[in-house]
Parts: structure tokens; C-alpha cells; sequence
């Protein structure tokens, strides 16, 4: 056991279940600078790397480049102690250039600092090139990130897609495709998830997180017969098929997505390719080479289709994931199945062997939290609601604590988009905001406390909102904008009318380096003119594909590497290649790396959950801020040679 690891589990042994509110710093991966540098035109480079969480004030850089693997050469005159990024002014495109920096504290450039080194090649391109191994037929989808191989720097996992189906249609679909790969386009494995588990939104949630604390993501995801890792073995029967088969009759429902009627005027719905029985797995994958580690039954298990609240498998397929921080110091991955009636919520535990239950939540089985029940939302969030150093599950309109019980809820149903952050500055805490696909006369869209459930102000909504978020897009008024599919108008976060709301409801990214979010849509990012009332487009990622459909989501947007601002992580339209843009912008901001806020970081490995959703911060980002909350963290992990980025 590592010495890294040696210290994780001690202080969960020291700790134990009566760990004291922030008492220990909790445990996050242990990132190297993540130098990257773009080519501009005039012959000029834009570089810059990361701040840690864990970094002392005051500490500098110095940055050095060699040519062509000449000597190494500081580029700066005196230490960089303000925004990490420099402009190189003296650059060939017949050239390789190598970057790397050291740390400076108190004037003095401290041993063994040096980073990684980033090698720009000669004729780079404006974004980072990863070549696909895509099978035929299929489109890379949603990606995650995390330290598979812990040597400091993200690897990605992504999501191929074939013929997918949403739960509401019967019909057959492509096996789901895991693929991982390193920053330089190193081909690592691929897991196969077969046959019997369907393909779509609803279906393929997954895990990328260091679950055990040994510095090394792994992948957590359901499973079933004849899924195949990432070393070719298979987990259950590889010859089963559960599928139901094109002979199934239809069965009677009063789901509005019943696909037809029979003679007597019954809505039925068609079953053909749904799977309705069989074995549900829970594996847990090896980040380095995709080998099935552990697998254990799923829970919440299939059981009664009716007791989710119809009869052909659909709200019984709906499927959600995150990771949670449920004691303070340790990541449970968190299952979840349903929310339009019956919702069922697990925890489990990896101890880098075994998977252990940390608890279940169920609506339907604990009657004490039945009006839990249909709260949720196409997404989750994670985020410490209380302050008491655990995370909770904002699951839609319903709130679980730490502990597996419920918290609250608003009772205002399912909705398909959720954000929740520090919102309004001027109160203590997050809030949530929440549109609704129940009509509704004063909350079709709502803000409410995070950790009471307190409705602060609401918009009516007349019919299904199928859209809404909170940004903070306008310095002229404190906290996040807000904005749903439902009015035409544009709302302060103390609920004002300010005017005409963005035609873009759908992500944020931090890009141009002034604290406010731009938005993200499809393959443009955008700035909104508070002034005109209009969207000014800043870039668009040329040749590049949005996921999803009517979604427009990205293939992932984080604070991947470089300074503190976000990465945009797309597929090319013919899916050979995922292309990674940083922003070249210079900004007057001094931030660490947002991946080293925990729940930044946590929504980030749920991203890719069913309807995509941005990440928020835990602390408020504003031009008007000039300092920020430093992290109570702790980096786990090892930081060994890191490999370049091309």
C-alpha cells in the first residue's frame, strides 16, 4: 500500500462515523500543473497551468521553454505571482517547443518543482487532437475525466453510442461502448456493456472517480450478462439474452407515452427490446486497464414493474448516478433508479476490493419517505446543503441528507433541469433553481433554500417548463440570472424582472476570464450583452458536433487543465476525433483550479448523467469578488511522470 493511501485509510480510521463537522480535510486527487500551451497567429503562444487548492499565498512561477530540445531557457523576467498564464511572444510554427514550470516561494524556485513538461509540436493546431477508435456505426456522446493511471493529469472516458432508445419506445439498440484514452490520444481499453443493457440517456450512467483513495480513478456502472471488460472477460453469462423479443405483446398503460391503442380504445405500449427481467450487475472497473474488479447485485433492483408506476419498463429504466462525500472524507457512488413515482436511492463504498452498501433510500419501501416519491429530476446534484461537511442529494425537488434520509421537499414534481450553487450572495448557504413539468400557478420555475427546501420566489409556468437555468451573466445586479423555457423574461435572483432573457438556456462556461459566465450552446460559446439585451458570440468550434440532440450538450466542459477557466471538450461531426479548446483570452483573475472545489469537482463526474447539466461552484464568482475560499482539502494520490499533451 502506498504511503498516500496508508494516510487516506488512517484518517478514516482515526475519524470513523463520529467525524466532527470539517474536522478533516477531505481527500481530492492530487493534480500536477496541467501546463498547456495554444498557438496564436503573429507567431505567439498563450500558456498557462493550474493553481492547486492546496498551493500557500504568495506562492510564483517561472516558466521555461527549450527549443527543440535545446537547453531550457525562464521566459519571465521576475517570478509570475499574479494569473498563470503567460504570452509567448517568440514562437516558429517549424518548431518544438517544450514548456514546463517551477514553483517560487519567497523569492526562492523550489527543488524538484518542475511540472511536466508540455510539448507543443511544430504547425499545432488551436485545440488538443484526439483521435478515436470509433466502431462502426457509433458517435462519441458524453465523456468523463479522472486520474486513471494517477500521474497527476486527466485521462477520459467516452461514452460510444450506437442506435440508442429512449425507455418511452420499444425497439432494439447498440450495445454501449466505454472507451478510455490519455491526454496525447493513447488508446487504453474499451468495456463492452452488451446486449442487455439498453442504450440512451436514461440507461448508461457512469462513474469515473478514485473511489478507493489510492490515486487512481476507477469506473463504477451498471452491468449485466455478457458485459465485457476491459481485458475481454465476461461478466455473467455471455450467452443470455433478456431482451424482450419482437412476438411481446403490447401491455395496457396510462403513460402519456403509450405508443398506441387497442380495440377497445386502451393506450398499450410495445415492450420489443426492453429489458424487463434478468440479473442487474453493479462492477466496478480498474481505471489503467478496464479489468472488472468487483461486481455485486444492483440495488434498488428491478422488482414489481408496477411498483414504479407502469407496466412496460418505463419508469422502472430510469436510471441516475453521482459520487458523494457522505462522511466528510470518503466518495460513495451513488445509484439511483426512478423518479416519476417510486424513487429508490443507493450508496456504496469501494475499498479497492469489495463493494459495500452504505445505505439505501426507497420511497416505495420505507413509507416514511413516500412523498419523496416522483420529486426528481433528469439529473442530480451533490453538494454539502448544511454546511456540515457531508453531502446530500439534491434529487429534483427532493432533498436526501447525508445519512439516507430524507431531507425535504418542495412537492412540486419532476423537472427537467436543476442547478444549484451560491446563487444570491447576500443569503447564508446555496439555493436550488428548478423548473417544473407540472403546470403551475407561481412556481413553474423556482428558487428555494438548499437546505430547507424554502421556496424564495417562483414564475408561473402554464405548461410542461422543459427549461431553465441560473448564471450569473449581469455585473449589474448580485447573484446568478435566472431564466426558464416557460416566459420570455429574465429574473435577478432576488426574482425581479431585469428583461429579456438569452435565447441560450442550456450550459455556462468561464472563458473570458472576467468572473461572469459565458454561455455554451451547441458549438458556440457566447457573451451576453446586458446593455442590448443580445448574445455576442465569442467562439465556435469549428467542425465540431454537439450531443444529444435538441440537448446541445457538449462532449464535456471542466476546468481540465490550464488556468482556472474551462475547457470545451466536442466531437468532430464525423466522430473520429474529439477536439479540446482552452480559452487564449488573458484574464486579471488569480483562481485555483475549480476541479479543487469539491463540488465543482463532484459535478463533474456527474455531468454526464441523463439531461446533461453545467457545474456550479460552491462559493460565489463574481467580478466584484476579489478573494476567494480557499478549499479544506487534502490531495491524494502520487504525481509521477506525467505524460505530454500534443
Amino acid at each position: 500500500m502506498n504511503t498516500n493511501r496508508l494516510k487516506f485509510f488512517l484518517a478514516l480510521f482515526l475519524c470513523g462515523a463520529a467525524v466532527l463537522c470539517q474536522a478533516v480535510p477531505r481527500p481530492m486527487e492530487a493534480l500536477g500543473r496541467g501546463v498547456v500551451a495554444t498557438p496564436q497567429d503573429g507567431g505567439k503562444a498563450f500558456v498557462s497551468w493550474r493553481l492547486l487548492g492546496t498551493d500557500p499565498d504568495g506562492l510564483a512561477f517561472n516558466l521555461y521553454r527549450s527549443t527543440g530540445g535545446g537547453k531550457p531557457v525562464r521566459l519571465n523576467a521576475t517570478p509570475i505571482s499574479g494569473p498563470t498564464w503567460f504570452l509567448d511572444e517568440n514562437v516558429s510554427a517549424s518548431e518544438d517547443y517544450t514548456y514546463y514550470v517551477c514553483t517560487v516561494l519567497k523569492g526562492k524556485e523550489q527543488k524538484n518543482s518542475q511540472s511536466a513538461p508540455y510539448v507543443l509540436k511544430a504547425g499545432a493546431l488551436p485545440y488538443i487532437s484526439i483521435p478515436l477508435r470509433t466502431p462502426e456505426g457509433y458517435s462519441a456522446n458524453d465523456c468523463s475525466v479522472g486520474d486513471l493511471d494517477g500521474d497527476g493529469e486527466y485521462e477520459i472516458v467516452v461514452h460510444m453510442t450506437g442506435r440508442g432508445i429512449d425507455n418511452a419506445f420499444s425497439g432494439f439498440g447498440s450495445d454501449p461502448i466505454l472507451q478510455a484514452y490519455r491526454m496525447d490520444g493513447t488508446f487504453m481499453w474499451e468495456i463492452n456493456l452488451g446486449k442487455n443493457i439498453r442504450e440512451g440517456a436514461h440507461y448508461t450512467q457512469f462513474m469515473v472517480y478514485d473511489f478507493d483513495g489510492d490515486g487512481k480513478a476507477e469506473l463504477i456502472c451498471k452491468t449485466a450478462d455478457g458485459t465485457k471488460d476491459g481485458l475481454g472477460q465476461v461478466i455473467g453469462d455471455a450467452n443470455a439474452d433478456w431482451r424482450e423479443p419482437e412476438t411481446a405483446p403490447a401491455r395496457p398503460t396510462r403513460d402519456r407515452t403509450g405508443s398506441s391503442r387497442d380495440a377497445e380504445g386502451n393506450m398499450v405500449a410495445g415492450v420489443a427490446g426492453r429489458i424487463l427481467s434478468g440479473p442487474e450487475y453493479l462492477t466496478v472497473f480498474e481505471g489503467t486497464t478496464g479489468r472488472a474488479i468487483c461486481t455485486v447485485d444492483y440495488v434498488p433492483e428491478r422488482g414489481e414493474l408496477t411498483s414504479w408506476g407502469d407496466t412496460y419498463g418505463n419508469r422502472s429504466e430510469r436510471y441516475l448516478a453521482g459520487v458523494a462525500y457522505l462522511d466528510g472524507i470518503h466518495p460513495s457512488a451513488i445509484m439511483c433508479r426512478g423518479y416519476y413515482a417510486r424513487t429508490a436511492i443507493t450508496a456504496w463504498d469501494f475499498d479497492g476490493k469489495e463493494l459495500k452498501l452504505h445505505w439505501a433510500f426507497d420511497t416505495y419501501l420505507q413509507k416514511e419517505w413516500e412523498k419523496w416519491g416522483g420529486q426528481g429530476s433528469h439529473s442530480l446534484n451533490v453538494a454539502d446543503v448544511d454546511g456540515d461537511g457531508f453531502d446530500e442529494i439534491i434529487y429534483g425537488a427532493a432533498t436526501i441528507d447525508h445519512d439516507g434520509k430524507g431531507m425535504y421537499t418542495t412537492g412540486l414534481l419532476h423537472g427537467d433541469a436543476l442547478h444549484t450553487g451560491d446563487l444570491d450572495p447576500d443569503r447564508p448557504g446555496l439555493e436550488v433553481f428548478m423548473p417544473h413539468e407540472t403546470p403551475h400557478p407561481t412556481a413553474g420555475a423556482e428558487l428555494h433554500d438548499a437546505r430547507t427546501g424554502e421556496i424564495l420566489w417562483g414564475v408561473p409556468s402554464p405548461s410542461d417548463n422543459g427549461r431553465g437555468v441560473a448564471f450569473n451573466i449581469d455585473p449589474r445586479y448580485p447573484g446568478s440570472e435566472c431564466w426558464s423555457a416557460a416566459n420570455g423574461n429574465l429574473y435577478s435572483v432576488k426574482g425581479e424582472e431585469i428583461g429579456r432573457k438569452p435565447r441560450s438556456a442550456n450550459f455556462s462556461i468561464y472563458w473570458d476570464g472576467d468572473l461572469l459566465q459565458e454561455l455554451l450552446d451547441g458549438n458556440q460559446i457566447s457573451k451576453w450583452d446586458w446593455e442590448q439585451q443580445t448574445q455576442n458570440t465569442l467562439f465556435v468550434a469549428e467542425g465540431c458536433q454537439a450531443n444529444n440532440g435538441s440537448k446541445s450538450n457538449p462532449a464535456l466542459s471542466a476546468d481540465l487543465f490550464g488556468d482556472w477557466r474551462e475547457e470545451l471538450m466536442m466531437r468532430t461531426r464525423d466522430s473520429k476525433e474529439l477536439r479540446i479548446y482552452t480559452t487564449v483570452i488573458p484574464t486579471d483573475t488569480r483562481l485555483y483550479t475549480l476541479m479543487h472545489d469539491p463540488q465543482y469537482r463532484l459535478s463533474i463526474a456527474w455531468q454526464n448523467v441523463a439531461y446533461n447539466q453545467p457545474p456550479h461552484t460552491s462559493f460565489y464568482m463574481d467580478p466584484s469578488v476579489k478573494t476567494f475560499p480557499k478549499p479544506d482539502i487534502t490531495l491524494v494520490g502520487t504525481s509521477g511522470k506525467k505524460k505530454n499533451k500534443k
